[in-house]
C-alpha cells in the first residue's frame, strides 16, 4: 500500500505529487503556511482545530484561503480511508502563494493536503535535549503568529546542531533570552507539583496539543502558571515535558547533564491524553 496521498487541484493523487513550479512565489519567497494533524489508533485528536488554524495562518499571511476548515477536515477524513486502518498518519494541509514579485497576489492562493504514513514515536524512555544558542525571532521581524514555513529553517538548524552534539532535540530561547519551547514542541515544567510554562508572547506558537494538555492537567487538580521562564530554571525542575503534534506527550528525560528521568506527572498526563484521544469520533 502507498505511504503518501496528495490532494491538489480538486483531486487525489497517489504518492508525493509535485506542488509548485519554478516560478511559484512560495518556492523562492517562502509564502507558505501549513498545519499538522494526526490519525492514529483510528482517531483524529483535535483535527478540526488544526484545520481552523491553517486557515487562520493563511489569513495572517495575507492569503485568501480557497477552502474552509470544514472542507479541509472532510478531505482529511476521506483521504485517511486510503490507508490501512491501523496506519499512523501525518495530515498536512497547506496554503501557498503562486504569483507575485515582491507584494503577493492574494487571489493566487493555492491549497494542497498531503497525508503520509508516519509511525508514532516511542515515548516511554523520554528524550535528551540541550539549550540552543539560536533564538526565535520577534513578532516585528517575522510572521510568528502564523504557522508559516519560513519560520522553520531556524528551528531545523537548532535541531540539527543538537543532533551533532549528541542530543535528540534542543530548547529554543526567544529573542529576549527567555525559554520559549523545544524546536517544534511546546514545553512544560513540573516544579513543586505545579505546572510552569512560558507565557505566549508571540515569539512561540501556543500549540493545540499544549492547550489540550493544560486542560487535562487542570482536570488532574494541578495549578498552571504561565510566566517568563529563565534558562537556568530548566535545570531545577522536577520534570520537563514536551507537547506537540508528532509525539503528543513526550517527556524530556535529560537536559544537557541534568537527568529527570520519566516522571509520574508526565506518565499520568500521557495516559489522560490517550483517554481523551480515544473518545467518540463525534467529540474529535
Amino acid at each position: 500500500m502507498l505511504d503518501t496521498w496528495t490532494y491538489i487541484n480538486n483531486d487525489w493523487f497517489a504518492g508525493a505529487t509535485p506542488l509548485m513550479f519554478a516560478t511559484t512565489n512560495a518556492a523562492w519567497l517562502g509564502n507558505t503556511v501549513f498545519d499538522g494533524a494526526r490519525r492514529y489508533d483510528g482517531v483524529f485528536p483535535d483535527l478540526a482545530l488544526h484545520c481552523q488554524r491553517v486557515v487562520r495562518s493563511a489569513e495572517i499571511m495575507g492569503m485568501i484561503p480557497t477552502c474552509d476548515a470544514e472542507t479541509i477536515e472532510a478531505l482529511a477524513r476521506d483521504g485517511a480511508k486510503k490507508f490501512a486502518s491501523d496506519a499512523a498518519l501525518y495530515i498536512r494541509p497547506m496554503f501557498w502563494i503562486e504569483d507575485g514579485l515582491g507584494p503577493i497576489d492574494p487571489t493566487s492562493t493555492r491549497f494542497a493536503l498531503v497525508i503520509q504514513v508516519m509511525p508514532m514515536p516511542d515515548v516511554s524512555q523520554g528524550f535528551s535535549a540541550c539549550i540552543s544558542p539560536l533564538r526565535k525571532p520577534l513578532p516585528e521581524t517575522a510572521p510568528t503568529t502564523a504557522k508559516a514555513s519560513c519560520l522553520y529553517p531556524q528551528l531545523t538548524r537548532a535541531w540539527g546542531e543538537a543532533r551533532k552534539r549528541g542530543f535528540d532535540n534542543a530548547v529554543m530561547l526567544d529573542a529576549r533570552g527567555d525559554v520559549a519551547e523545544f524546536t517544534m514542541q511546546n514545553l512544560l515544567l513540573v516544579m513543586d507539583n505545579e505546572i510552569h510554562t512560558p507565557v505566549p508572547n508571540d515569539m512561540l506558537l501556543p500549540g493545540i496539543t499544549r492547550a489540550r494538555a493544560l486542560g487535562l492537567l487542570r482536570d488532574m487538580g494541578l495549578s498552571i502558571v504561565e510566566r517568563k521562564i529563565l534558562p537556568d530554571e530548566l535545570f531545577t525542575a522536577d520534570e520537563v515535558i514536551s507537547t506537540g503534534n508528532h509525539a503528543r506527550i513526550h517527556p524530556c528525560s535529560r537536559l544537557e547533564e541534568t537527568h529527570y528521568g520519566v516522571g509520574q506527572i508526565g506518565k499520568k498526563l500521557a495516559s489522560k491524553y490517550r483517554d481523551f484521544a480515544h473518545q467518540s469520533t463525534k467529540t474529535l
